[in-house]
């Protein structure tokens, strides 16, 4: 995930309202979202190099999703795949508190991430690039990119706004979500990160979704979870050339069990 833009407990309906975009080399194998075989309550599509998820729920409401921290143009590689973050933590019945005080304990194993995990109940953040312990998020509207939790960059800014705007005048409909995620408009010269990749690439980068034939927008995905803890959970997956190739719907009933 390289852009996500969320309401928490604004809504009177609908405790969460998520939309992301999650942009990876298109050659990089990874599976449609899905139940898992090896793990039937964990739905959220699956990175086949290493295993693990950007973004996934659980039959049980737990919700968690994982983005890198961009830090120049080749950072090194780490020992451990962020993806198992979300992975291990979809599958466990550990708070996400205590969950995400363990996984302070082993950061550094991982390259540069945020990391945003949570139930019905309750939401948490952590990065191993921030100099701040674990947090609460509160409720809100909130964004993220590749850096720390509402750092304001352009395409995360933007997307606030029309989610709010979005959520001001009506229910969360799946494609006015979706069109939020669609916007391929580069942030204006004056408002690009430094981020050490240099400018033609921030550029490239600055829109929410990304169009390149190498890196770029994989899929987009919306999360609805229902005050009767019923939760929505849609996919639109693309081609190198941003060409929709299907969207996936999942409905979970029930809530916590």
């Amino acid at each position: 995930m390289c852009l996500l833009v969320f309401a928490w407990k604004t809504h009177p309906d609908y405790p969460l309202v998520f939309a992301g975009n999650r942009d990876e080399l298109h050659a990089r194998p990874a599976q449609p979202a899905g139940f898992w075989q090896d793990a039937p309550q964990v739905l959220g599509g699956r990175d086949l190099e290493a295993g693990g998820t950007w973004l996934g729920v659980s039959v049980s409401g737990r919700f968690a999703v994982v983005t890198n921290y961009r830090e120049g143009p080749a950072p090194q590689k780490a020992p451990r795949s962020r993806g198992e973050l979300t992975a291990q933590f979809l599958r466990s019945d550990t708070t996400p508190e205590n969950y995400i005080r363990e996984v302070v304990r082993r950061a550094q194993e991982y390259g540069a991430f945020s990391l945003i995990i949570g139930d019905p109940g309750t939401l948490w953040y952590f990065s191993n690039r921030a100099a701040a312990p674990p947090r609460e998020i509160p409720a809100g509207f909130h964004g993220l990119s590749n850096h720390l939790l509402d750092t304001p960059w352009s395409k995360v800014a933007r997307s606030i706004t029309r989610l709010e705007a979005l959520l001001a005048r009506a229910d969360p409909v799946g494609e006015a979500l979706f069109g939020l995620l669609a916007d391929r408009t580069p942030a204006p010269a004056g408002a690009l990160p430094d981020t050490g990749i240099g400018a033609e690439r921030e550029r490239l980068l600055s829109s929410p979704f990304v169009l390149h034939p190498v890196y770029g927008t994989r899929c987009s995905s919306v999360i609805r979870m229902h005050k009767d803890d019923n939760l929505r959970f849609t996919e639109r997956r693309f081609d190198s050339g941003g060409q929709p190739l299907e969207t996936r719907h999942f409905r979970i009933v029930g809530g916590p069990q």
